[in-house]
């Protein structure tokens, strides 16, 4: 699909290198047509002596020559580039946003451009094994989507979503969910390390324990309800009751449950807050 196709992407961080990498790696585009724009020469040149592509620090050049404009910056800077690439997307080029907490209409509205996919992979997506939620406005057509999948794709799995909404909500529960995950990992192994064990030792049990549990419930023809499975670990009076007591009664399922309402209340804000911050006539012009 993209073999006479320019991929631009607006941003050359971490992200955009992931995307780059899985493009290459799964064959979906080829090194010549991929293109990193960022504020920094040297990490420009860094990528395109790792993976053959093109690379340059102005970001309106590389959206005119883009079929596919990857918005890959930072929340905090996205309303400078926006507005610096007002007029230079081709108007049947595809734009698609990695960008947390950034709507469509704001994403439309400054660059005046109708097609926008919106999408919020996770951190997992660096090593190819992230999962994506992702949705598009009504102007992006069939084939359009299609190439937003195979991009995505090259991520990890995702799931196209037809409301916008449940992209707060993906930032809560899989976007953030990393850092949830992370978090239990870090105690479980100062908790192994109290008991008496090597850090070392300790880190290897609870990932090799978090790795095999997941593989143990995705791998199944049918997997089980989670219930089911940690009722199979569970016997009588023994340590997983225990523990699992203890669990209940400190109120794990509550604070795990609060914290991702926080997060998707925190994303809810954000788009509030980038809302509040366009130019007006951009505002009123989305609006009508």
């Amino acid at each position: 699909m993209f073999e006479n196709r320019k991929i631009a992407f607006i941003g050359s961080g971490v992200m955009a290198e992931a995307m780059i990498a899985g493009l290459i790696r799964q064959g979906v585009a080829s090194p010549g047509s991929l293109i990193a724009s960022g504020p920094r020469p040297e990490r420009g040149e860094e990528l395109k002596a790792r993976y053959g592509i093109e690379a340059c620090t102005d970001n309106a050049a590389a959206a005119r020559q883009a079929d596919l404009v990857v918005l890959a910056v930072k929340p905090q800077r996205l309303d400078g580039v926006l507005s610096g690439m007002r007029g230079a997307i081709r108007r049947d080029a595809l734009v698609l946003s990695i960008v947390a907490g950034a709507p469509i209409s704001k994403i439309a509205g400054i660059l005046e451009h109708e097609a926008v996919v919106r999408s919020m992979p996770n951190t997992p997506a660096q090593i190819g094994e992230g999962i994506t939620v992702w949705t598009a406005a009504p102007a992006v057509s069939p084939e359009q989507k299609e190439m937003a999948r195979q991009v995505l794709g090259a991520l990890g799995q995702e799931i196209f979503m037809e409301e916008e909404t449940y992209l707060n909500m993906a930032t809560a529960l899989s976007g953030t969910g990393p850092a949830y995950v992370f978090l239990f990992m870090e105690a479980m192994v100062d908790a192994g390390v109290h008991l008496g064990f090597p850090r070392r030792v300790a880190e290897q049990l609870v990932a090799q324990t978090v790795r095999g549990s997941v593989d143990f419930y995705t791998r199944s023809d049918s997997p089980a309800h989670l219930a089911h499975l940690r009722n199979q670990v569970t016997s009588p009076g023994g340590t997983s009751a225990a523990a699992l007591y203890y669990l209940e009664k400190a109120g794990f399922r509550t604070a795990i449950s609060r914290a991702i309402w926080a997060a998707y209340e925190r994303s809810r804000e954000l788009g509030r807050d980038a809302k509040a911050h366009w130019p007006e006539k951009i505002e009123g012009k989305d609006e009508g």
